[in-house]
């Protein structure tokens, strides 16, 4: 993967031509976030009408391993926003209270937060038994994919948790219809997974800031890109708004706005837990520019963290005697200097979604119902009749 294509050919946002500002990593990718790894498992199986158990299956698994496979246990400052709540992330009530988490992350579907919560502590258990002995709280987080796939069918297990974990590795970073994100729409199109980054200077040091995101969240009337409103030019065919799949109140009616996204941020700047949710709250910027004004019905939830500072903010079990002097220290970047990272999440969030899009293909899911891939030449179309930049 590059900043402007997939590994496989495919164009990302950039490589539409699509003018984002900032500067990213060499990976464009979360991953760029020095000893960050990325693992998924992709789930497709199956066609026709849904049989509960038996298919279509259309979903994954999404790991996120913040210090690597090594770095598993140790704590990174953390912290975390809901810009609404209709989701689920678990282990935040220990981040708001201690600033920092310690375990893999996973993202996947609704319905499979027990199972890769079971698969996160099996995985933790086997590699670092020393640290299974204690309480693990893992980072779980999901986004709905119903429309395409048999999501009370429990096709993700515990083991498929343990095996994205397991096939963490740095670099290149699968996005579109991948891991957790298989399922899922976005903007009325197939959604999915995204990523992208952004170097970050500060007096003589450059730092990374990436994003990871699950989008199926938006309506495709609003969907914006580089600042331009193209959703109206491209509301043909958007079976998932027009269709009569869903009943609601006794009625038909679509997916309107309704759905979920889920982001992590990383960096390797030094960052105080306030801080790190200082980066969280400017999430929802970014995913404005593409065009969303939020769901009532999405659930909408941003976790960041920083990989520095590592052996600090362990938040374990004093092994000495009470009367013992035992501190921790940590360097930060000073809060008035924050303002170009809060950039850099907002520049990386907003080229993620649109990564999620652009790298994408239809997908034919459970009982027949369709979700079209969003349509490349009529995209650059609408967005040259507004005189847009492109390069």
């Amino acid at each position: 993967m590059t900043q402007m294509h997939t590994a496989d050919g495919r164009p990302r946002a950039r490589g539409l031509g699509i003018d984002l500002p900032g500067t990213p990593g060499p990976e464009n990718a979360i991953t760029d976030v020095l000893g960050l790894m990325v693992g998924m498992v992709t789930l497709v199986e199956g066609d026709g009408e849904l049989v509960r158990g038996a298919g279509p299956v259309r979903t994954g698994v999404t790991a996120i391993l913040p210090r690597g496979h090594d770095g598993i246990g140790v704590p990174c400052a953390a912290g975390v926003h809901s810009l609404n709540g209709n989701g689920e992330m678990t282990g935040t009530a220990w981040i708001a209270e201690a600033g920092s988490f310690s375990t893999p992350i996973t993202i996947t579907n609704t319905h499979a937060v027990g199972a890769c919560h079971r698969g996160t502590i099996d995985f933790v258990v086997s590699t670092r038994p020393d640290i299974g002995v204690q309480w693990l709280l893992p980072v779980v987080a999901e986004t709905w994919d119903g429309y395409l796939n048999d999501i009370n069918g429990d096709h993700v297990q515990p083991a498929h948790a343990v095996q994205a974990l397991q096939s963490a590795t740095s670099g290149e970073v699968a996005e579109g219809s991948a891991g957790g994100g298989t399922g899922m729409n976005c903007y009325g199109f197939k959604g999915g997974t995204g990523t992208a980054s952004r170097q970050v200077r500060h007096g003589s040091t450059t730092y990374t800031v990436g994003a990871l995101l699950q989008a199926n969240f938006g309506s495709r009337h609003e969907l914006t890109i580089a600042g331009v409103h193209v959703g109206p030019s491209l509301a043909a065919d958007n079976p998932l708004e027009d269709g009569d799949w869903f009943e609601r109140d006794g009625t038909r009616a679509g997916l309107s706005g309704a759905g979920s996204v889920i982001v992590v941020v990383a960096t390797d700047a030094p960052l105080l837990p306030g801080q790190c949710a200082a980066l969280a709250r400017r999430v929802p910027l970014g995913l404005a520019r593409t065009g969303t004004s939020g769901s009532h019905f999405s659930g909408d939830i941003f976790l960041a963290f920083s990989t520095a500072n590592a052996g600090a903010l362990t938040s374990r079990i004093p092994l000495g005697p009470a009367g013992d002097d035992d501190y921790e220290s940590l360097i930060f970047i000073p809060w008035g200097r924050l303002d170009t990272f809060y950039e850099a999440v907002v520049q990386c969030v907003e080229e993620a979604v649109l990564n999620a899009l652009v790298v994408n293909a239809d997908m034919v899911g459970r009982d027949g119902h369709r979700s079209p891939a969003l349509p490349h030449a009529a995209l650059l179309a609408a967005m040259h009749d507004t005189h847009v930049r492109l390069r």
